[in-house]
């Protein structure tokens, strides 16, 4: 049996998947502390195992993540990282476990309405990354900022990781023009995204109706090609657009790849 959650039998119970994803990143607490974590927080986002031995896992609302993990480097040695809606910090925590020399963790919060509206639990913002935090005695650095505040930085980053986020901004093109003026020299963009059933060739981004790729979710405005994301980025400054797999989870199609500029 692995922990739950107080939320009760409104949420999916973790599958083999989400714990595959959650096991990259071993925790591993003991069991008490464990226990405490997984109560403390309202709803999660991510699923963290934070006692496998004893199967205590985060009850994370993100489904199967599988995909993301053979886009993601297996080191980031010298490398400095920016996690772009970073929620509660899963691939944040991942960079600096697997070697990151600096990682900013940056998030607006809107996830608060947005947990609301879909699952009637109050998040205050943040919660669950500062328990992880405070549980691994994490460096990673947190910082409540919306996207396009990014400008605002002064520093620029290696690599910028922008997962499950493009497809909820009014303005992808303006977010990806920010996202690239953050990149240091020869940096890339490592960008997850809700995806099309048209061909990959296609230049098309579909627009959805409100509600229409999740129940009681109306922050979904755009599915993209690979071609889409390709021309969007080339107008936002990108020289290269490499796609790195486009699965399709529970009949929801992604894409996730990296957006690169030159030295």
């Amino acid at each position: 049996m692995h922990a739950v959650s107080r939320l009760g039998a409104d949420l999916p119970s973790i599958t083999a998947a989400e714990r595959a994803v959650a096991d990259a990143l071993p925790i591993d607490v003991p069991a008490d502390a464990a226990r405490d974590a997984v109560a403390r927080v309202p709803l999660w986002f991510h699923t963290f195992g934070l006692n496998r031995a004893a199967g205590i896992y985060t009850q994370g609302v993100a489904r199967d993540h599988r995909y993301r993990l053979p886009a993601f480097p297996s080191s980031f040695a010298g490398l400095s990282v920016l996690d772009v809606g970073t929620f509660d910090g899963f691939y944040a925590f991942l960079a600096e476990a697997r070697g990151a020399s600096r990682v900013l963790a940056v998030d607006n919060e809107q996830y608060v309405d947005w947990v609301r509206a879909r699952w009637g639990r109050e998040l205050l913002g943040g919660e669950g990354f500062r328990t992880i935090a405070e549980l691994t005695g994490s460096w990673v650095e947190y910082r409540r900022l919306d996207a396009f505040g990014l400008g605002d930085l002064d520093e620029r980053f290696d690599v910028v990781l922008c997962f499950g986020i493009l497809h909820r901004i009014e303005d992808p093109v303006g977010l990806l023009r920010v996202l690239r003026s953050r990149l240091a020299p020869g940096g890339r963009v490592l960008l997850e995204t809700y995806g099309s059933l048209r061909p990959a060739s296609d230049p098309s981004v579909h627009v959805p109706d409100p509600g229409e790729v999740y129940d009681r979710d109306e922050y979904v405005y755009w599915g993209f090609t690979s071609e889409s994301i390709r021309r969007l980025g080339s107008v936002a400054g990108f020289q290269a657009w490499d796609l790195a797999d486009a699965p399709v989870i529970d009949g929801h199609p992604r894409l996730i790849g990296a957006l690169r500029v030159r030295e």
